[in-house]
Parts: C-alpha cells; structure tokens; sequence
C-alpha cells in the first residue's frame, strides 16, 4: 500500500485541470501548465445562435404612455458622435437622425464628451444665476395643459388672476435679486400676444431700462409679439426674449391647441431679427417620447442662430391642469437632453429651469457636468417651488462653482 505522504505529494506534481465556460460561448481548459501552441490552436469556438446574456421580454409602458414610433434606418454618417464631439464650431444644419445618434450614446461617455465639449467653449466653474418674477399671473386665454395660468383650468388649480405689477415693485424685486448674486433678472407675463397692450409695453418697457441701470441682464417672456414690438423691446434695453417651443413639433398638438407651432418660431423670428437674444427651450415629462425630445431639439439647433440660452424644464405637475396627474420624468432623460444640447449648441447657455427643486444636489451636479451652466435661483419660478439663493449660495461653494457676471460669460480657461 502506497504510504499517503506519497500519494500527495504525486497528486501535488500534477497539473490542476478544471473546465470553465465563459457565457455558453466556448469551453476551454486552465491548469497549471500551458499548453502547446498545437493543443491550443485546435481550440475551436463553439458557435451558438443564442446571446451570451439574457435578453428581457419587452416591459410593459405604463398606462398614459404613448407607443413610439416603429425604428427606421438612420441616415446618420458613421462618425457622427466623434464628428460632433470633436467640433471646435457651432452649425445649424444637424438632422434628426444625427441628433439621435448623440442622444441614444451611452450615458455615461455621452455625459463625459459633453463635459469636454463644455469646458472647450465656456468656464465650467461659472454658472448663470436668474431670477424669475410673474409679473402678470394668471388670466392667459391659452390651453397650455401644463399652465395653472390658463383661465379654463383656474377652478381647479385655484390660482386667482392678478394686475400687472407696478414698475416700483418689479424693480424692487431685481434690487433683491441682485443683492442675492443674480445675474439675469426675467420678467413673465401670462399673456397669450400683447395685441392691444401698448401701456402695459411702455411700463414694461420701464421695467427693462431699470433693470439695466441696475448693471443686470433684462429678460422679458410675454407670449407673441410682432416684429414692431420687438423692435421696442430692444430700444429699451431687452437682453433676451423666453419664447419656448415646448417639444417636437410633432408632439406640440397634444399639449396645446390655441397657437401653432410656427407661430412660436415667427415669435422668435421677430426677436432674432431686432437684435436680441432669443431665449428658447423646452418642457420634459409632458408625455411625450425620447424621439419628440429629439424633435425639440432639432427645431432650435437648427435655427438660423442658436438660441442665446436653452432652459431644461422638468414637469412640475398642477393639480387642476390636464397634466396634474403626471408622473415625474426620469432624470436620466434630463441628462440626456442637457448633454446632447451642450454638444449640438456648444456655445448656447444650458439653463436648468423648472423641476430644479426636486433634484439631488448630486443630479445637479451631474447635470452641470454634462454641460448646463444656468439656474433660476430665489424665491418662486412664476407658479412653482424654487430653489432659493442661500441653498444655491451653499451649493456652489461646495462644488467649487462661481456666479457668472452679468454681459461678461468668460472664455474657457487655456493651460501654457
């Protein structure tokens, strides 16, 4: 009988053979010893028609949800996402299906490329601060079905209308704004045009110059105006005009019906073409799909001028609204939307606007990083929640972030 010391040892000499699989794709062979090149070329890979990973069924889209358009072929050049991101100018003649390349990249490298493509045209530490103030609430004649300041929904939404602000109070509201490190101080109006308004255009108009004087930047959104109207605006200081598309044209019948589509973009016309900055954005989780939200982002990329500045807005349901019921959009779909403007709109300034107050200070982060560098900051967003300026205050010093200065967006710092 073998004594047992010897046994181990002689099993101990021998080389360790053990099968391993590697995804059902190919059963090969470990040991200890490698094995010669002739064992190892006659190595065969199995093939097999099933995926290495399980596929899930299709999930279930929950009920409201609109089914997306069947997939066509993309038109897209192959180098799309590397054209785009290695772009050192602005253009105004992207498709739907190179935007869409950039939109479905992978997140977290499309976020990453949009950060470098932010820190090439601007400073990533600077951040616009804007306050925003409902000079006007209530009474619009517009069936807007996020609004609480449509008429037709104010039984439900409780929201009674008010006189327009008096220029005093308006301007005491930017000294504020100012003394709190706001930049941009915006002034809403919920007015579907301002046909018939011409006194309400004069106070307004002297809201703007003493704005100004105040060294901020005036912005103004009151519904339509006419190329004249415009025209006055600027003659009274008007940095920029809100005038937002909403979504895809496609989509936009869905949520509104009392004005078209062209003639928001003959809104913006008129303000390009007097000389002012055109402020225009769009509106996520109005139930539309991730396609529609590349057909906004098409319709203002494409302009004859990128917008001076693109808000983000995240649905803040209303109870009373016909979209009161709405679930929150997923935040990787504001991510999405942030980075693929940022790449798209190099130089345009991506603002984070309604919603802010419901994201992480985390999310935040991340969406600066992806390229935003805008907020509105104080005490309301026209009907809605905003983060205030002391939490702002907290945030960007734990960020290392600065305000950025009224006329003076720095350029991107440059290494010798």
């Amino acid at each position: 009988m073998e004594p047992a010391r010897l046994v181990l040892r002689r099993r101990l000499a021998e080389p360790l053979v053990r099968s391993a699989k590697c995804n059902g794709l190919r059963s090969f062979t470990t040991a200890s010893t490698r094995p010669s090149p002739a064992a190892a070329a006659a190595v065969q890979p199995q093939v097999s028609d099933q995926p290495p990973f399980p596929i899930p069924s299709s999930i279930p889209l929950r009920p409201g949800t609109p089914t997306p358009a069947p997939a066509t072929p993309s038109t897209a050049p192959k180098n799309t996402f590397r054209d785009a991101v290695s772009a050192t100018r602005t253009r105004n003649n992207w498709t739907r299906d190179e935007i869409a390349v950039i939109y479905n990249h992978p997140l977290m490298d499309l976020v990453h490329q949009a950060s470098l493509v932010h820190r090439r045209f601007h400073d990533p530490a600077e951040v616009q601060l804007c306050t925003l103030m409902n000079i006007k609430t209530g009474g619009c004649t517009e069936d807007c079905s996020y609004c609480a300041q449509a008429t037709r929904y104010q039984k439900g939404t409780g929201l009674q209308a008010k006189k327009v602000e008096t220029v005093e109070s308006v301007l005491a509201a930017a000294r504020a704004a100012k003394a709190n490190g706001s930049t941009r101080f915006c002034m809403g109006a919920a007015w579907r045009d301002m046909r018939g308004r011409k006194n309400s255009l004069r106070n307004i108009a002297e809201m703007i110059k003493g704005v100004r004087e105040l060294g901020m930047e005036a912005c103004v959104t009151l519904g339509m105006i006419d190329s004249e109207q415009a025209k006055e605006l600027k003659e009274a200081g008007l940095t920029a005009y809100n005038h937002n598309v909403d979504t895809s044209r496609e989509f936009y019948p869905s949520v509104i019906s009392t004005r078209t589509y062209d003639e928001r973009l003959k809104t913006l016309s008129y303000v390009r073409d007097a000389g002012i900055n055109v402020c225009s954005g769009g509106i996520l989780g109005l139930g539309e799909t991730s396609t529609d939200r590349v057909g906004l982002l098409h319709t203002v990329s494409t302009l004859p001028k990128h917008p001076e500045s693109f808000p983000v807005n995240a649905l803040v349901p209303i109870k009373g609204t016909p979209l009161g019921d709405r679930e929150p959009i997923d935040f990787t779909s504001m991510l999405r939307t942030i980075a693929t403007a940022r790449i798209i709109m190099p130089a345009t300034i991506v603002r984070i606007a309604a919603g802010r107050k419901t994201m992480s200070e985390e999310k935040q982060a991340l969406c600066f990083m992806a390229g935003a560098n805008a907020i509105f900051t104080g005490e309301k967003m026209l009907t809605t929640e905003c983060n205030g300026w002391d939490e702002d205050k907290v945030m960007f010093d734990r960020w290392g972030l600065e305000p950025m200065k009224s006329f003076d967006k720095s350029p991107p710092s440059t290494s010798s």
